[in-house]
């Protein structure tokens, strides 16, 4: 499901190129950018009727008795700091994925003035990358464990980050550009491959799902969602084009603590903890 998002990536990207070459700047100013907005509402029949096809599954059909809102309410309150413990091992997810995809055409054009097409098809090929490594990054998490994965990326993001974002804008390229987005697209992928199965584990069977939802949507919503608005200001308040990579050193700092907070806790479902014990 992570990995399928970026079709969505690389099809918004190509749209883009492919806009930007057959309108004309002024057309495409005066009512050629509301074209992607057309073409993404032709999507709502399909979601209305995957919605309506979507089976159950047979073990929430089985359960005969459905947890109130209040009691769900009642029970992320009781869990709460698992689920701040979440929000925070999601904020470098989310941020790493705004930084290499919704900023990455503003960044290429206003911030390292490299032209419209050149950055969108970086972008394109940013969403293809992390439709690769998003799935080897569960499979290897799968075989090496979903903790090391995560320190690994957040410790390499943190260190890597600011010299990679630097080299860029001493020389800006679509080149280097490229090269750079393609390695946070790595630790991206490979970070997000193991932190979405990782989320689903470490919360409390009764509030999985609305835990899980709720620590990623607020990691989106407080933290990913403003990145392009935060490195803006990070640019414009210190003059340096490299600012970003300190925000997303923040979000890797982030998932790093909270990696290192669940095994400390020992934050683990009870039937892993069973299973541990029993190997």
């Amino acid at each position: 499901q992570s990995a399928s998002q970026q079709v969505a990536v690389v099809f918004a990207a190509l749209l883009g190129v492919i806009l930007s070459s057959v309108v004309p700047p002024p057309i495409m100013a005066q009512w050629g950018w509301r074209v992607p907005f057309v073409i993404g509402c032709l999507i709502v029949p399909l979601l209305f009727w995957l919605r309506r096809s979507l089976a159950e599954t047979e073990v929430f059909l089985a359960r005969k008795r459905h947890p109130e809102i209040s009691e769900i309410l009642a029970s992320l309150a009781a869990n709460w700091k698992i689920v701040i413990v979440g929000m925070m091992l999601s904020t470098m997810m989310t941020v790493c994925f705004y930084l290499i995809t919704a900023y990455t055409p503003t960044y290429g054009r206003e911030v390292l003035h490299l032209t419209d097409r050149g950055s969108l098809i970086v972008t394109v090929f940013v969403g293809l990358s992390n439709f690769v490594w998003v799935p080897v990054g569960g499979a290897i998490s799968d075989k090496a464990g979903r903790r090391p994965m995560l320190i690994s990326c957040s410790i390499a993001a943190i260190v890597t980050s600011y010299p990679a974002m630097l080299w860029m804008v001493n020389s800006p390229s679509i080149a280097r550009l490229l090269m750079v987005e393609l390695w946070f697209s790595v630790l991206f992928g490979l970070y997000g491959g193991a932190v979405i199965p990782y989320l689903t584990e470490i919360m409390p069977p009764e509030i999985r799902t609305t835990g899980f939802s709720v620590a990623f949507s607020l990691a989106t919503a407080i933290f990913g969602g403003f990145t392009p608005a935060i490195c803006t200001y990070l640019i414009h308040v210190t003059g340096n084009r490299a600012m970003p990579a300190l925000w997303l050193s923040f979000a890797a700092l982030c998932g790093l603590v909270a990696a290192v907070i669940v095994g400390w806790q020992g934050m683990m479902l009870p039937e892993l903890e069973s299973s541990a014990s029993a190997q």
